[in-house]
């Protein structure tokens, strides 16, 4: 539904579906005088906690940006949007309900993702940041007010005293303390935010506890984020602490970056009495972002030896301190002396922690080992946050593969090449369940025992369709010659989380992306972070028996590399913490744009 605008845009009333099928409501501002020498550029606006895109059409006209679009949508549990007023499953489905919308604008207003801007404020900056580290998309710039990283919470222990609450009531709610005249000194804008109908007045504690762990880590790994940023810091803000504002954007490596504190102002930084200050520095850095080029995908092959992740992987290497040295040296032992009661770590220590045997007993997630007390550590090994994410790293990449071979013509021969595929559960599993479309793998693995175990696995399987099974080296160009142009699918999971070095790896893309078909289909992982890179690589050994030392990859970074490499990035899907990410991208021409 289309409202005429009585100045410069006409309103649009629609709604868009997220990830999960759900059906959001969202408003567009149509410029009533688009440009005719430029692309249409866009802002793409997010609304605070409790709040509602209704809240958002002054804001655009403040903003003044009279040639540009302007979105917002209603978060779930806001305004129109369905769901329990103030929750959400999860923090990662709110970041999902952005991308989808990004990705929806997208299509149905032509409107690219290189020439928009996300103005986000409170909760809404925090979705954002994760949704930059997470996702890595394309887009010019990121525009955070009073971005809620730490929110205030002033009731001591508040946060554990909710964590021990939500042990035995999941649905708990916390109401919110914060008065309208403590978000602005503005009378008349604290009347409207009172007397608003739509403003959700409680968040779900469990939603509540998420966003802060999300916050701590976005702002611990916020080196990962490189697109120009713009902060707003309120001085007198009542809601969320300033220092994680500026820890995330000290550490943030954008070369565009731009930190404001705004004297005598409240948390909500675009409603306030005098909000000239904010609006124009807003203003103005979009301007800066939009006459900035984007970063071209060759500036990325050289992090692998500058920038932040190149000189924590370089600290990994050095060996630490001597309490470090001490501290590991105790848990090394005591992984020699009680991992082998653990089946899990038993294979490990034998395989190495990455090898394809130790990933193959932790997709099949059953518990075992010795002495009755050995079953109880391997369950505390197989629950450690890395592994669950493994696990739902394999969900997602059995998930998409399977959208994949499911829209191909089944009458039609359907080749799947897996570089490294260990034993190929993943891979065997998902074709078992399309036996009736023309399939035909070829699995290869470095090591001889992973191919013969994908070999008795398709025996176990029952699998009809032909396996072509090859030892070969998947950073070996030499070893896909004569298989240019012949696969539909390509499959690159958890390999290249393993080696730091971007050009070993986009010798490997390169060569891989050769072997596709014109519009083929590549699907791989990435690992942008992990919370235990540290004890892993002081305790742990990998496949070759080294210390698992492991570098891991922005997800901007990883994308670059398969860009280089002749395919473009279609989408991406989070894991457990963010720690994994699977991709899909298409060889060759410009990227495709889903509904």
């Amino acid at each position: 539904m289309k409202l005429e605008h009585p100045r410069t845009w006409s309103t649009i009333e629609s709604g868009f579906d997220s990830a999960d099928g759900t059906r959001l409501f969202y408003r567009a501002w149509q410029p009533a005088a688009p440009p005719v020498d430029r692309p249409p550029r866009a802002l793409i606006f997010l609304h605070r906690g409790h709040e509602h895109s209704g809240r958002i059409g002054g804001l655009v006209e403040r903003f003044g940006l009279h040639q540009d679009w302007a979105f917002a949508y209603d978060a779930r549990g806001h305004g129109y949007s369905p769901g329990r007023r103030g929750d959400a499953p999860d923090v990662a489905t709110l970041v999902a309900d952005l991308d989808a919308f990004v990705r929806h604008v997208e299509a149905r207003h032509a409107i690219s993702r290189a020439d928009m801007i996300v103005v986000a404020n409170s909760v809404g900056a925090v979705v954002a940041a994760t949704w930059v580290h997470d996702y890595a998309p394309r887009i010019r710039g990121l525009v955070m007010a009073a971005a809620a990283f730490h929110i205030k919470l002033y009731v001591p222990l508040a946060r554990p005293a909710l964590r021990c609450a939500l042990r035995f009531r999941r649905t708990l709610f916390v109401s919110s303390y914060i008065r309208p005249g403590m978000l602005t000194h503005c009378a008349d804008e604290a009347r409207a935010y009172a007397a608003d109908p739509l403003i959700a007045k409680s968040i779900s504690a469990r939603l509540l506890l998420e966003l802060a762990d999300t916050a701590q880590r976005i702002v611990a790994d916020a080196a990962a984020i490189d697109l120009p940023v713009l902060m707003l810091a309120a001085d007198k803000d009542y809601v969320v602490s300033e220092a994680p504002q500026r820890h995330f954007f000290t550490r943030l490596a954008s070369p565009l970056k731009r930190y404001l504190r705004l004297e005598n102002c409240y948390h909500a930084v675009f409603y306030e009495r005098d909000a000239t200050t904010a609006v124009q520095a807003s203003v103005d850095f979009i301007e800066a972002c939009f006459g900035a080029p984007l970063p071209e995908p060759a500036s990325y092959a050289a992090a692998d030896r500058d920038g932040a992740a190149a000189r924590a992987y370089a600290a990994l290497g050095r060996g630490g301190g001597i309490p470090a040295r001490l501290y590991f040296g105790i848990q090394r032992r005591m992984l020699r002396v009680f991992g082998p009661l653990s089946e899990g770590m038993r294979i490990g220590l034998a395989h190495g922690f990455d090898s394809g045997e130790s990933l193959d007993y932790v997709y099949r997630d059953q518990a075992a080992g010795r002495l009755g007390i050995g079953k109880l550590i391997d369950r505390a090994y197989l629950d450690a946050v890395g592994w669950r994410g493994v696990r739902v790293r394999r969900t997602q990449l059995q998930r998409m593969l399977a959208q994949r071979i499911a829209v191909h013509p089944p009458q039609e021969t359907l080749r799947i090449l897996d570089i490294a595929a260990g034993s190929a559960r993943y891979l065997l599993e998902t074709v078992k369940r399309f036996q009736d479309h023309r399939i035909e793998l070829t699995l290869r693995d470095y090591l001889g025992h992973n191919v013969d175990n994908a070999r008795r696995l398709a025996a176990d399987l029952q699998l009809r369709v032909p396996i072509a099974f090859a030892v070969c080296d998947a950073f070996s160009e030499a070893s896909y010659q004569g298989q240019e142009n012949l696969y539909d699918i390509a499959v690159v999971s958890g390999l290249y989380e393993l080696f730091s070095d971007n050009g070993q790896v986009s010798a490997s893309l390169r060569a891989v992306v050769r072997c596709l078909k014109p519009g083929g289909y590549l699907i791989y992982t990435a690992q942008p972070w992990h919370p235990q890179l540290e004890t892993i690589a002081r305790t742990l050994t990998n496949h070759r028996g080294r210390p698992w030392t492991m570098r891991p990859r922005p997800q901007a970074e990883m994308d670059a590399l398969v860009d280089l490499a002749g395919a473009h990035k279609l989408e991406t899907v989070i894991g457990v913490d963010g720690i994994f990410t699977v991709s899909l991208a298409r060889k060759g021409g410009a990227p495709a744009v889903d509904g």
